[in-house]
């Protein structure tokens, strides 16, 4: 299975073919157990199909997901992104750049001196 192909078809298409695959996926395994195990390579390669359309299914959930939550106030946890616990606490480049009322009034009243420095 091609991973292109599964981006085009709709939800009830792809968890059609996932019932397919895990069913023949059961059929080679109790073959497997009946008898010698020739088609070991059929069962990985079923299990990598099996896992390409269960990728897909959820990239498409959670894409869905984005587009419910685009404009609301909150996002679940699990859509959010990652990054690092620092990086998540820290302040937003708006809060950081507020000046409390006492800092410009302190700056206001005590500016920076300025010195002229005479060369000999």
């Amino acid at each position: 299975v091609k991973a292109a192909q599964l981006w085009t078809k709709s939800k009830e298409d792809l968890v059609k073919q996932l019932g397919e695959l895990k069913a023949e996926l059961g059929q080679l395994r109790i073959q497997k157990i009946v008898s010698s195990g020739t088609k070991l390579t059929k069962i990985h390669d079923l299990r990598k199909s099996i896992a390409r359309v269960l990728t897909i299914i959820n990239a498409k959930q959670r894409a869905q997901l984005r587009l419910f939550y685009k404009n609301k106030k909150y996002l679940p946890l699990d859509l959010r992104p990652k990054q690092t616990r620092a990086i998540r606490r820290a302040l937003s480049k708006e809060d950081a750049s507020i000046t409390l009322l006492k800092t410009k009034k302190k700056a206001q009243h005590f500016p920076t001196r300025k010195f002229a420095v005479k060369v000999c």
